[in-house]
Protein backbone atom coordinates (compact mmCIF):
# COMPACT_ATOMS: atom_id res chain seq x y z
CA UNK A 1 0.00 0.00 0.00
CA UNK A 2 2.16 2.82 -1.30
CA UNK A 3 1.38 6.40 -0.25
CA UNK A 4 3.27 9.66 -0.05
CA UNK A 5 4.13 8.71 3.55
CA UNK A 6 5.58 5.28 2.74
CA UNK A 7 7.67 6.81 -0.06
CA UNK A 8 8.81 9.76 2.06
CA UNK A 9 9.85 7.61 5.02
CA UNK A 10 11.09 4.59 3.08
CA UNK A 11 8.76 2.16 4.87
CA UNK A 12 6.79 -0.81 3.55
CA UNK A 13 3.48 -0.19 5.32
CA UNK A 14 1.70 3.07 6.24
CA UNK A 15 1.80 2.32 9.98
CA UNK A 16 3.65 4.46 12.52
CA UNK A 17 4.02 3.39 16.14
CA UNK A 18 3.16 6.07 18.69
CA UNK A 19 6.02 7.63 20.68
CA UNK A 20 4.62 6.57 24.05
CA UNK A 21 6.46 7.79 27.15
CA UNK A 22 8.21 5.02 29.14
CA UNK A 23 6.95 2.48 26.55
CA UNK A 24 8.45 3.37 23.16
CA UNK A 25 12.07 2.44 23.76
CA UNK A 26 14.54 0.62 21.52
CA UNK A 27 12.99 -2.88 21.61
CA UNK A 28 9.54 -1.80 20.41
CA UNK A 29 10.81 0.76 17.91
CA UNK A 30 13.19 -1.75 16.31
CA UNK A 31 10.50 -4.46 16.14
CA UNK A 32 7.95 -2.19 14.43
CA UNK A 33 10.52 -0.93 11.92
CA UNK A 34 11.74 -4.45 11.20
CA UNK A 35 8.10 -5.48 10.55
CA UNK A 36 7.73 -2.80 7.87
CA UNK A 37 6.22 0.09 9.82
CA UNK A 38 7.96 3.11 11.34
CA UNK A 39 9.11 2.51 14.90
CA UNK A 40 9.47 5.53 17.16
CA UNK A 41 11.56 6.14 20.27
CA UNK A 42 9.51 8.18 22.75
CA UNK A 43 11.63 11.05 24.05
CA UNK A 44 9.20 11.95 26.86
CA UNK A 45 11.15 13.53 29.76
CA UNK A 46 14.23 11.37 29.26
CA UNK A 47 17.69 13.00 29.23
CA UNK A 48 19.37 13.33 25.84
CA UNK A 49 22.01 10.67 26.53
CA UNK A 50 19.30 8.09 27.27
CA UNK A 51 17.73 8.84 23.87
CA UNK A 52 21.17 8.64 22.22
CA UNK A 53 21.62 5.18 23.73
CA UNK A 54 18.18 4.05 22.48
CA UNK A 55 18.96 5.37 18.98
CA UNK A 56 22.21 3.41 18.82
CA UNK A 57 20.49 0.24 20.05
CA UNK A 58 17.78 0.53 17.37
CA UNK A 59 20.48 1.01 14.71
CA UNK A 60 22.20 -2.13 15.96
CA UNK A 61 18.94 -4.11 15.81
CA UNK A 62 17.62 -3.05 12.38
CA UNK A 63 18.72 -1.27 9.23
CA UNK A 64 15.15 -0.10 8.55
CA UNK A 65 14.01 3.54 9.02
CA UNK A 66 12.91 4.67 12.49
CA UNK A 67 12.27 7.98 14.22
CA UNK A 68 12.23 9.84 17.52
CA UNK A 69 9.27 11.54 19.14
CA UNK A 70 10.39 14.76 20.83
CA UNK A 71 8.11 15.95 23.63
CA UNK A 72 8.51 19.69 23.41
CA UNK A 73 7.55 20.33 27.06
CA UNK A 74 10.47 18.19 28.24
CA UNK A 75 13.25 20.05 30.07
CA UNK A 76 15.66 18.14 27.81
CA UNK A 77 13.92 19.00 24.50
CA UNK A 78 16.74 21.28 23.28
CA UNK A 79 19.38 18.60 23.86
CA UNK A 80 17.24 15.77 22.40
CA UNK A 81 16.58 17.89 19.29
CA UNK A 82 20.36 18.14 18.79
CA UNK A 83 20.98 14.43 19.47
CA UNK A 84 18.53 13.59 16.67
CA UNK A 85 20.78 15.49 14.23
CA UNK A 86 24.06 14.21 15.70
CA UNK A 87 22.93 10.58 15.43
CA UNK A 88 21.58 10.95 11.89
CA UNK A 89 17.94 10.13 12.70
CA UNK A 90 15.84 10.75 9.61
CA UNK A 91 12.34 11.22 11.09
CA UNK A 92 11.06 13.26 14.02
CA UNK A 93 7.53 13.52 15.35
CA UNK A 94 6.74 16.14 17.97
CA UNK A 95 4.13 16.47 20.69
CA UNK A 96 3.01 18.84 23.43
CA UNK A 97 3.90 22.10 21.74
CA UNK A 98 5.23 23.83 18.67
CA UNK A 99 8.54 22.66 17.10
CA UNK A 100 9.22 25.84 15.09
CA UNK A 101 12.46 26.71 16.92
CA UNK A 102 14.06 23.41 15.82
CA UNK A 103 12.76 23.40 12.24
CA UNK A 104 15.75 25.09 10.57
CA UNK A 105 18.26 22.80 12.30
CA UNK A 106 16.29 19.65 11.45
CA UNK A 107 15.57 20.64 7.86
CA UNK A 108 19.23 21.50 7.26
CA UNK A 109 20.11 18.00 8.42
CA UNK A 110 17.54 16.39 6.10
CA UNK A 111 15.24 15.29 8.92
CA UNK A 112 11.58 14.69 8.03
CA UNK A 113 9.51 16.63 10.60
CA UNK A 114 6.01 15.38 11.46
CA UNK A 115 4.26 17.32 14.25
CA UNK A 116 1.24 15.89 16.07
CA UNK A 117 -1.70 18.32 15.84
CA UNK A 118 -5.17 18.42 17.36
CA UNK A 119 -6.60 21.27 15.27
CA UNK A 120 -6.78 22.54 11.68
CA UNK A 121 -5.16 25.85 12.72
CA UNK A 122 -2.03 24.13 14.08
CA UNK A 123 -1.84 21.84 11.04
CA UNK A 124 -1.84 24.86 8.70
CA UNK A 125 0.76 26.63 10.82
CA UNK A 126 3.02 23.56 10.78
CA UNK A 127 2.74 23.35 6.99
CA UNK A 128 3.77 27.01 6.71
CA UNK A 129 6.84 26.35 8.85
CA UNK A 130 8.01 23.47 6.69
CA UNK A 131 6.55 20.32 8.26
CA UNK A 132 6.73 17.34 5.89
CA UNK A 133 3.47 15.82 7.18
CA UNK A 134 1.22 16.05 10.24
CA UNK A 135 -0.35 13.52 12.58
CA UNK A 136 -3.99 14.51 13.14
CA UNK A 137 -4.72 12.97 16.53
CA UNK A 138 -8.29 12.59 17.74
CA UNK A 139 -9.52 12.65 21.32
CA UNK A 140 -9.97 8.85 21.29
CA UNK A 141 -6.22 8.38 21.72
CA UNK A 142 -4.45 7.53 24.97
CA UNK A 143 -2.35 10.06 26.88
CA UNK A 144 -2.61 13.82 26.33
CA UNK A 145 -5.57 14.61 24.10
CA UNK A 146 -7.41 17.37 22.26
CA UNK A 147 -11.17 17.72 21.88
CA UNK A 148 -11.97 16.83 18.24
CA UNK A 149 -12.65 13.20 17.32
CA UNK A 150 -10.57 11.40 14.72
CA UNK A 151 -13.63 11.11 12.46
CA UNK A 152 -14.09 14.89 12.41
CA UNK A 153 -10.48 16.06 12.66
CA UNK A 154 -8.79 13.98 9.94
CA UNK A 155 -10.94 15.04 6.94
CA UNK A 156 -10.83 18.70 7.97
CA UNK A 157 -7.05 18.64 8.30
CA UNK A 158 -6.73 16.72 5.02
CA UNK A 159 -8.80 19.42 3.30
CA UNK A 160 -6.81 22.25 4.89
CA UNK A 161 -3.21 21.22 4.05
CA UNK A 162 -1.41 19.88 1.00
CA UNK A 163 1.17 17.85 2.95
CA UNK A 164 0.27 14.23 3.83
CA UNK A 165 -1.91 13.56 6.88
CA UNK A 166 -1.43 10.66 9.28
CA UNK A 167 -4.51 9.68 11.32
CA UNK A 168 -4.25 8.79 15.01
CA UNK A 169 -6.70 8.03 17.79
CA UNK A 170 -9.03 5.05 18.03
CA UNK A 171 -7.30 2.95 15.37
CA UNK A 172 -6.65 -0.65 16.41
CA UNK A 173 -7.14 -2.91 13.39
CA UNK A 174 -7.43 -3.01 9.61
CA UNK A 175 -10.91 -1.51 9.72
CA UNK A 176 -9.51 1.56 11.43
CA UNK A 177 -6.74 1.85 8.86
CA UNK A 178 -9.23 1.57 5.98
CA UNK A 179 -11.51 4.15 7.61
CA UNK A 180 -8.59 6.55 8.08
CA UNK A 181 -7.75 6.27 4.38
CA UNK A 182 -11.37 6.99 3.46
CA UNK A 183 -11.15 10.16 5.59
CA UNK A 184 -8.14 11.41 3.63
CA UNK A 185 -5.20 10.07 5.64
CA UNK A 186 -2.20 8.45 3.95
CA UNK A 187 -0.97 6.54 7.02
CA UNK A 188 -1.98 5.84 10.61
CA UNK A 189 -0.24 6.20 13.95
CA UNK A 190 -1.11 3.60 16.57
CA UNK A 191 -0.16 3.32 20.22
CA UNK A 192 -2.61 1.21 22.21
CA UNK A 193 -2.44 -1.84 19.92
CA UNK A 194 1.36 -1.93 20.26
CA UNK A 195 1.15 -1.89 24.08
CA UNK A 196 0.42 -5.62 23.93
CA UNK A 197 3.12 -6.47 21.39
CA UNK A 198 5.38 -9.29 22.56
CA UNK A 199 8.37 -6.99 22.04
CA UNK A 200 6.83 -4.22 24.20
CA UNK A 201 8.58 -3.90 27.58
CA UNK A 202 5.58 -2.71 29.65
CA UNK A 203 4.83 -4.69 32.80
CA UNK A 204 2.63 -7.76 32.34
CA UNK A 205 0.01 -6.18 34.65
CA UNK A 206 -0.27 -3.22 32.24
CA UNK A 207 -0.67 -5.53 29.23
CA UNK A 208 -3.27 -7.58 31.08
CA UNK A 209 -5.25 -4.44 31.94
CA UNK A 210 -5.33 -3.41 28.28
CA UNK A 211 -6.27 -6.91 27.12
CA UNK A 212 -9.15 -7.07 29.60
CA UNK A 213 -10.41 -3.53 28.95
CA UNK A 214 -14.03 -3.02 27.90
CA UNK A 215 -15.36 -0.35 25.56
CA UNK A 216 -16.27 1.99 28.44
CA UNK A 217 -13.11 1.53 30.49
CA UNK A 218 -11.25 4.73 29.63
CA UNK A 219 -11.46 7.94 31.63
CA UNK A 220 -10.19 11.47 31.06
CA UNK A 221 -8.55 13.35 33.92
CA UNK A 222 -7.54 17.00 33.92
CA UNK A 223 -10.20 18.52 31.67
CA UNK A 224 -11.00 21.25 34.21
CA UNK A 225 -7.45 22.68 34.17
CA UNK A 226 -6.68 22.27 30.47
CA UNK A 227 -4.42 19.20 30.65
CA UNK A 228 -6.72 16.31 29.67
CA UNK A 229 -5.18 12.83 29.76
CA UNK A 230 -6.92 9.61 28.71
CA UNK A 231 -6.13 6.44 30.62
CA UNK A 232 -7.90 3.33 31.85
CA UNK A 233 -10.13 3.68 34.92
CA UNK A 234 -8.66 2.68 38.25
CA UNK A 235 -8.41 3.85 41.85
CA UNK A 236 -6.23 6.81 40.84
CA UNK A 237 -8.61 8.09 38.13
CA UNK A 238 -11.62 7.80 40.45
CA UNK A 239 -9.84 9.80 43.15
CA UNK A 240 -8.59 12.35 40.60
CA UNK A 241 -12.05 12.92 39.05
CA UNK A 242 -13.65 13.17 42.51
CA UNK A 243 -11.18 15.86 43.62
CA UNK A 244 -11.42 17.59 40.24
CA UNK A 245 -15.20 17.79 40.62
CA UNK A 246 -14.66 19.34 44.03
CA UNK A 247 -12.73 22.15 42.33
CA UNK A 248 -9.21 21.28 43.47
CA UNK A 249 -6.41 23.14 41.69
CA UNK A 250 -3.98 21.61 39.18
CA UNK A 251 -1.21 21.82 41.80
CA UNK A 252 -3.34 19.98 44.36
CA UNK A 253 -4.11 17.21 41.86
CA UNK A 254 -0.56 16.82 40.55
CA UNK A 255 0.57 14.71 43.49
CA UNK A 256 -1.76 11.92 42.33
CA UNK A 257 0.02 11.57 38.98
CA UNK A 258 3.67 12.34 39.77
CA UNK A 259 5.62 9.28 38.64
CA UNK A 260 2.34 7.42 38.09
CA UNK A 261 3.00 6.44 34.47
CA UNK A 262 6.36 4.95 35.37
CA UNK A 263 4.76 3.13 38.30
CA UNK A 264 2.30 1.47 35.92
CA UNK A 265 4.68 0.74 33.03
CA UNK A 266 7.74 -0.37 35.02
CA UNK A 267 6.40 -1.56 38.39
CA UNK A 268 3.00 -2.83 37.23
CA UNK A 269 0.95 -0.72 39.65
CA UNK A 270 -2.29 -0.61 37.64
CA UNK A 271 -4.41 0.51 40.62
CA UNK A 272 -2.68 3.78 41.53
CA UNK A 273 -0.52 4.24 38.42
CA UNK A 274 -1.50 5.92 35.15
CA UNK A 275 -2.47 3.25 32.63
CA UNK A 276 -2.46 5.34 29.46
CA UNK A 277 -4.46 3.75 26.65
CA UNK A 278 -6.95 4.88 24.04
CA UNK A 279 -10.66 4.17 23.73
CA UNK A 280 -9.84 1.36 21.30
CA UNK A 281 -8.38 -0.73 24.17
CA UNK A 282 -11.64 -2.71 24.32
CA UNK A 283 -10.87 -4.02 20.83
CA UNK A 284 -7.38 -5.22 21.71
CA UNK A 285 -7.66 -8.80 22.91
CA UNK A 286 -4.47 -10.69 22.09
CA UNK A 287 -0.73 -10.44 22.46
CA UNK A 288 1.18 -10.81 19.17
CA UNK A 289 4.53 -9.93 17.72
CA UNK A 290 4.74 -6.62 15.85
CA UNK A 291 5.17 -8.61 12.63
CA UNK A 292 1.95 -10.58 13.27
CA UNK A 293 0.01 -7.43 14.18
CA UNK A 294 1.09 -5.45 11.14
CA UNK A 295 0.52 -8.32 8.71
CA UNK A 296 -2.94 -9.02 10.11
CA UNK A 297 -4.00 -5.37 10.04
CA UNK A 298 -2.65 -4.70 6.55
CA UNK A 299 -4.34 -7.80 5.09
CA UNK A 300 -7.67 -6.68 6.55
CA UNK A 301 -7.23 -3.06 5.43
CA UNK A 302 -6.29 -4.02 1.87
CA UNK A 303 -9.31 -6.31 1.55
CA UNK A 304 -11.64 -3.57 2.77
CA UNK A 305 -10.12 -1.05 0.39
CA UNK A 306 -10.46 -3.46 -2.51
CA UNK A 307 -6.73 -3.84 -3.00
CA UNK A 308 -6.63 -7.62 -2.55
Amino acid sequence: METRITKMLGIQYPIIQGGMAWVAENHLAAAVSEAGGLGLIGGANAPAEVIRDYIRKVKAATDKPFGVNVMLMSPYADEVAKVVVEEGVKVVTTGAGNPEKYMDMWKAAGVKVIPVVASVALAKRMERYGADAVVAEGTESGGHIGEATTMTLVPQVADAVSIPVIAAGGIGDGRGIAAAFMLGAEAVQMGTRFLVAKECIVHSNYKERVLKAKDIDSAVTGRSHGHPVRCLRNQMTREYVKLENEGKSFEELEYLTLGALRNAVVDGDVKNGTVMAGQIAGLVDKEQTCQEMIQEMMTQAEMLLGRK
